[in-house]
């Protein structure tokens, strides 16, 4: 059976054009309803029309899919509360930077930075007005204060933010990260102007949330080691803000990060612990259908209580309708069932769409799925271990076809060693899991053995030590590769057409795989002829100067960081990768850069600038030089001014009224961004 018969594939595939659709053109929620509305009806009376002639003609199921195009763009319209009229941006567009009384509600807690606890809030009154809305909430860290609960409430009088844009070229994007999670706005606030309001009300995250606390208190009474329960809370509770950066990169360098992430893998093996557990209740009348609802609901209620995050959400909403179509005794397709899950997530949740997790573990259970089958034909083994192995490795290596193109296009990495922590950890995962959600309800019911306890936190320190083994074989891990959506397009149209001929050794498979090398050979072609050349970037970063002169697929690196921050620094890393710029060096300051017809001089704290024999284009102060800036613009009449992030703010704010009373363009990094010249 072909896949594009499948109807609800085809809407599934409608309605995430639509999404589409509205997140990169934003088309107006009311005139979005009345279209939706009007072809709803259109396509009711070629309906009843085609039913009279006992024949559905094609214009009805083109129809049908305009349709639900349309309702994509609605759905996702509507799920936007910056469209609805309480929305508090629209109490705060007058005046974003004043002083306002804000009354928040905490719904999620997030990985805290450096400085700030940060809190996902929901807005409840500005100034005593009812309004909706999520913002970002960074507290100041204090030691002697306590993490703030979900579904607490407090108020504080303080000002909305703006999330900012990166300031470097191709650094991650966090503000718009944040915009597919409708958060538009931060508050930056210390702890003692928090007032907290007393509240009786419990939404259902603040209710799961208190049972992870609950079950987090128990846990801590035994034994276990931060690192250990940190990954018992990820494994079980779906909670990763507690897992230490050096655990977590071992997992990514390892190629098992999917582990804990809770998804399919996981709930998939949750599902068959508890199907054994309730089978007796079948023999009894209308025990199946009981079954299927308890099953049903512990998956949900473990979804809620992991945070329902896009991958688990997406697992759950699968094998939810997996469980159902089994109690029906409906024979049940694995592409259907995959589009039918999607499609129902969407409706509720349309920019999961963008969610990298809900991408990879889509991709991957789809890969796996089209490929393993024909991968695990390709050998036969005779015993049951080996088979089992084998399996594991077939399954693993169809998930990488999956996900590598996306893999690397967001994290530009590939860990070659991905199939010897897979095929040593996902064997024992079941065992892993069954035995945490024992550990879990034991310590729950007080009747924990600390001999358990041990067993169970001695299992997930074994496994940290073979990933942080794995990850420490550098010479397998491929770092820092340069990859762009053009790269992921024509490497899935590669890789469909490779499983494709693999499958169909024919005429037509051969065809489409030497089209798709022409394509890829094509992506390499226009990457080469768009590579920058010729570029002198004066990046941000805060307190030192950093420059970069691009030339010849090369870029000549200035800077005056200590060694720390050297080896802190991802800058230049992120800008090399994202530019597809294959050499980084050293040099040394200059006073002077000539930029073929273009001249950039740099006024240090020695405040030198006497040149006479030409007159500069632009001008970079660093390092908070004490100068006279009228006399300098008198001087040496420069086009534009220049300042990075090495200098004083107050010095910074006093050039830029100078140049705004000269109506001289001033660019001030801290603010804009890295200044890019291009010759």
């Amino acid at each position: 059976m072909r896949l594009y018969n499948f109807t609800i594939i085809k809407l599934t595939v409608c309605l995430i054009l639509g999404i589409v659709i509205d997140f990169f053109y934003g088309i107006p929620l009311n005139l979005t309803l009345y279209i939706t509305i009007l072809l709803f009806v259109a396509t009711s009376i070629v309906y009843l029309i085609a039913q009279k002639q006992f024949e559905k003609t094609v214009w009805f199921g083109v129809l049908v899919f305009i349709t639900m195009t349309s309702l994509g763009i609605l759905i996702a319209n509507f799920h936007n509360q910056k469209n609805h009229k309480n929305h508090y941006t629209n109490q705060i567009s007058a005046g974003i930077d004043s002083l306002k009384t804000i009354t928040f509600r905490i719904r999620e807690v997030l990985k805290p930075s450096i400085y700030h606890d940060k809190y996902a809030i929901e807005i409840l009154e500005i100034d005593d007005n009812e309004v909706s809305g999520k913002s970002l909430l960074n507290v100041e860290k204090d030691s002697l204060a306590p993490t703030l609960k979900v579904d607490a409430i407090y108020v504080t009088k303080s000002d909305f933010k703006d999330l900012i844009h990166p300031l470097n070229p191709n650094q991650f994007d966090y503000k718009k990260y944040l915009e597919k999670k409708y958060i538009y706005h931060q508050l930056f606030i210390p702890n003692s102007s928090l007032l907290k309001v007393s509240s009786k009300s419990h939404t259902l995250f603040g209710i799961a949330d208190n049972i992870r606390v609950f079950i987090n208190k128990k846990l801590k009474t035994h034994d276990f080691k931060p690192d250990e329960l940190a990954i018992i809370n990820a494994l079980l509770l779906g909670q990763r803000q507690d897992i230490s950066e050096e655990v977590f990169t071992s997992y990514t360098n390892a190629g098992a990060i999917h582990i804990l992430a809770v998804s399919g893998l996981h709930v998939g093996i949750i599902l068959i612990i508890l199907s054994f557990v309730f089978k007796p209740m079948e023999r009894f009348k209308h025990g199946k259908l009981i079954k299927t609802i308890m099953l049903v609901s512990i998956l949900w209620s473990f979804a809620l209580i992991a945070g329902l995050s896009a991958s688990v959400t997406r697992a759950v909403t699968m094998f939810s309708i997996v469980a159902i179509a089994i109690n029906l005794k409906r024979p049940t397709n694995i592409y259907n069932t995959l589009a039918i899950s999607m499609f129902i997530i969407l409706l509720f949740k349309p920019l999961f769409l963008f969610d990298v997790g809900f991408q990879l573990s889509y991709l991957a259970v789809f890969a796996i799925v089209a490929i393993d089958p024909h991968l695990y034909k390709l050998w036969k083994p005779k015993y049951w271990l080996i088979d089992k192995l084998w399996h594991t490795f077939t399954i693993t290596v169809s998930a990488q076809f999956g996900i590598i193109p996306l893999s690397l296009y967001y994290f530009h990495q590939f860990p070659g060693l991905f199939f010897i922590s897979n095929l040593v950890i996902i064997p024992f995962l079941g065992i892993i899991l069954g035995f945490g959600i024992l550990v879990i309800l034991l310590a729950v019911l007080n009747i924990l053995p600390n001999f358990t306890a041990n067993i169970f936190g001695n299992i997930i320190s074994l496994m940290n030590d073979f990933v942080g083994w794995v990850s420490q074989q550098e010479s397998f891990l491929f770092k820092d590769i340069p990859f762009s959506l053009l790269y992921v397009l024509v490497s899935y149209f590669l890789i469909v057409s490779s499983v494709r001929l693999f499958i169909k050794k024919n005429v037509p498979s051969l065809k489409l795989f030497l089209v798709a090398v022409v394509f890829i050979q094509l992506a390499f072609i226009y990457n080469e002829y768009n590579k920058p050349s010729n570029e002198f970037i004066v990046f941000h970063k805060s307190r030192n100067t950093l420059l970069g002169h691009v030339q010849n697929n090369k870029i000549k690196v200035t800077h005056d960081f200590d060694s720390i921050t050297i080896n802190e620094n991802h800058i230049i890393k992120d800008f090399a990768v994202g530019s597809h710029v294959s050499t980084i060096e050293e040099s040394k300051f200059q006073p002077i850069y000539k930029l073929n017809n273009k001249k950039l001089l740099i006024v240090d704290s020695l405040g030198v600038y006497n040149v006479k024999s030409f007159k500069p284009d632009y001008v970079l102060l660093r390092q908070s030089p004490k100068i006279n800036l009228n006399r300098l613009i008198d001087s040496i009449q420069p086009m534009e001014i220049i300042a990075d992030g090495s200098n004083y703010k107050t010095y910074v704010e006093q050039w830029e009224m100078i140049c705004e009373k000269r109506k001289l363009p001033f660019h001030q990094t801290s603010k804009k961004g890295a200044y890019i010249i291009e010759y």
